[in-house]
C-alpha cells in the first residue's frame, strides 16, 4: 500500500515537473548545434523565450568535439551580425560572458542587445575560432531557438504595449503633425502671396493715375498753349523780336 502511495507521488511530480517546462506553440527553447571544424557550437539567444523590448543577446557556447572541452581563450577574433528581414545591425564581437572559476558558463561567448521586434531573427557569425574559419548564419525558428515572442502573452495584471508599439504610434502621430505643419505652412505662404499680389496690383494702379494725370496735365497745357497760337495769328500779332514790321516793309516797295 504505502508502495503505491510513493509510486503515485512520484508521478504527480513528474506531472508537475513536465507541466512547468511547458513553453507556447512555436518556441525552440534550444540552440542549434554545429560543428566547425573541430568544435562543437550552440548558438541562439542568451535568454529564452525571447521578449520583444526587453534585453538579450546573441549566445554561442564553443566547445572541442573531440573531448567536449570550453573553449576558454577565444579572443576577440569571432563577430556577428544581427538581421531581422532586410534590417541589419552593425557588427559585434562576441565576448566571454564568464571568468574561469568564478562566475558564469566556460565556453559562453555573448553580444548583447535589445531586439525590439516580434518575429525571426538571424546571427551571421564571421571570423574565426583560434584559427578556424566561420562563416555560418543561424536562424530563429521552431527547430532551432526561440524567435522573439510578444511579451503581452505573460503581462499581468495589465498588457503594456511595447517599446516598439510605442515606437510605431509616435511616428504614425508625427507624419500626422507634419502634414498638418505642411498644410498651414503653405496657406500661410499663399496668404503672403496673394497680400503681395494684391499689394502690387494697388501699387500698379496708383502709378498708372499719376500717369494718367501727368498726360492729362500736359495735354491741357500744350492745346491752351495751341489755343494762344491760334488768337495771336487771328489778330496779326507781330512775329517774334529780330523780324521786322510789316509796315517798314510795305513803304520800302513803294520807294
Amino acid at each position: 500500500m504505502r508502495t503505491k502511495k510513493l509510486a503515485r507521488g512520484a508521478a504527480l511530480v513528474a506531472a508537475l515537473a513536465a507541466a512547468l517546462v511547458i513553453v507556447p506553440a512555436g518556441i525552440a527553447s534550444a540552440h542549434e548545434e554545429r560543428e566547425i571544424g573541430p568544435y562543437t557550437v550552440a548558438a541562439g539567444f542568451g535568454t529564452e523565450p525571447a521578449y520583444a523590448g526587453s534585453e538579450n543577446s546573441v549566445q554561442m557556447f564553443i566547445h572541442t568535439t573531440a573531448d567536449d572541452k570550453a573553449v576558454v581563450d577565444l579572443g576577440p577574433t569571432l563577430n556577428v551580425v544581427v538581421s531581422y528581414g532586410d534590417q541589419q545591425m552593425d557588427q559585434m564581437t562576441m565576448e566571454p560572458d564568464f571568468e574561469v572559476g568564478e562566475s558564469g558558463t566556460p565556453g559562453d561567448y555573448r553580444a548583447f542587445f535589445i531586439p525590439t521586434r516580434v518575429g525571426d531573427y538571424s546571427f551571421h557569425f564571421t571570423g574565426d575560432i583560434k584559427g578556424t574559419k566561420v562563416d555560418e548564419t543561424f536562424t530563429s525558428g521552431p527547430k532551432t531557438f526561440s524567435s522573439v515572442i510578444d511579451p503581452s502573452t505573460v503581462e499581468f495584471p495589465a498588457k503594456d504595449p511595447t517599446a516598439g508599439e510605442l515606437a510605431t504610434a509616435v511616428q504614425r502621430l508625427q507624419t500626422r503633425v507634419n502634414g498638418l505643419v505642411a498644410a498651414s505652412t503653405k496657406a500661410a505662404n499663399d496668404a503672403a502671396a496673394a497680400s503681395d499680389s494684391a499689394s502690387s496690383a494697388k501699387s500698379l494702379a496708383t502709378v498708372a493715375l499719376l500717369v494718367g494725370g501727368v498726360l492729362g496735365l500736359a495735354g491741357i497745357v500744350l492745346g491752351a498753349m495751341g489755343l494762344a497760337a491760334a488768337r495771336r495769328a487771328r489778330q496779326g500779332a507781330p512775329p517774334a523780336a529780330g523780324g521786322a514790321p510789316a509796315s517798314a516793309t510795305t513803304s520800302v516797295a513803294k520807294e
